[in-house]
Order: C-alpha cells, then structure tokens, then sequence
C-alpha cells in the first residue's frame, strides 16, 4: 500500500470538496458557496501568498487534503509556510497519509528557502496530536482570537 501525494488539480474538485467538507465538519464549522468557490480559485491563482494544496491518493481514491501559504515574517527575511488544514479520511489514519502530507509541505517549503513551517490543532484532537508531537517541537504557545 504506498500513497501518492501530488500538487491539487482542477480535476480534483470533487474529492477536494468531500475532504475539505469532512474537515470542516471536524471541526463542527461550515463556510459559505462562496468561500468553498473563492477557495478553489485561490488554490490556483497566481501570487506569492497565494494558498496552496496537495492531495493523499491510495489504491485510487483520495484519502486526504492540505493546504498551507507563506507569509512574512519580522522574524525572518525568507518569510513562514502556514500548514492551515490537515486532514485524512478516518480509515486511513495511522497509515502514514498525514506524515507524508505534512513532508511534502516542508518539502515545498524548504525549495522556497522557507525553514519554519508551522500549523496548529484543537488540544482535544488527540489523534492528530500523536502524529504532530512525533514529527513535528510543540512551542507552549497559545492561540488568541478576535472573533
């Protein structure tokens, strides 16, 4: 069983959409048409800051979804590589699909000359947390929003 991670294509539309769905609703959060539409367009759209995405396919079927974008930094003049959204279908977790698309991103990254690649999750996705704290230094910060 060997995964194949690959850049989205415009042919990817409905498996994107199935998997970013299943993510959203993880996270017990729902976007508009319009977001889902000017997301897509974004995910192919030219400019530095631009989002971007790959795509997990197994045995013909894809599995799992990230998107990640750089953004300055004051910290640093090559900038940061946000990993926004991470997400595998439930029976191929543990398989290595998120490991690999976390990889790909820093490997992304790393061909920009961007070395901090970053991202964040729920403390209670304990699941994901297995994965992140064996790949990945757990800062100690915390989020605050202005929602």
């Amino acid at each position: 069983m060997s995964v194949t991670i690959r850049p989205l294509q415009q042919s990817d539309h409905a498996d994107w959409r199935r998997l970013w769905t299943a993510y959203l609703e993880f996270y017990k959060a729902t976007v508009s048409e319009e977001v889902y539409a000017t997301t897509w367009r974004r995910l192919f759209a030219e400019g530095e800051f631009e989002p971007r995405g790959f795509i997990a396919v197994l045995d013909g079927k894809a599995v799992g979804l990230v998107h990640y974008l750089y953004h300055r930094s004051c910290w640093s003049l090559e900038g940061n590589c946000y990993l926004q959204d991470l997400f595998t279908d439930a029976e191929t977790r543990g398989k290595g699909v998120g490991a690999a698309l976390i990889k790909v991103v820093q490997d992304a990254a790393a061909e920009r000359g961007v070395t901090n690649v970053y991202w964040m999750t729920h403390e209670t996705n304990d699941t994901a947390r297995k994965l992140y704290d064996r790949v990945a230094r757990k800062t100690g910060f915390i989020e605050y929003d202005l929602l």
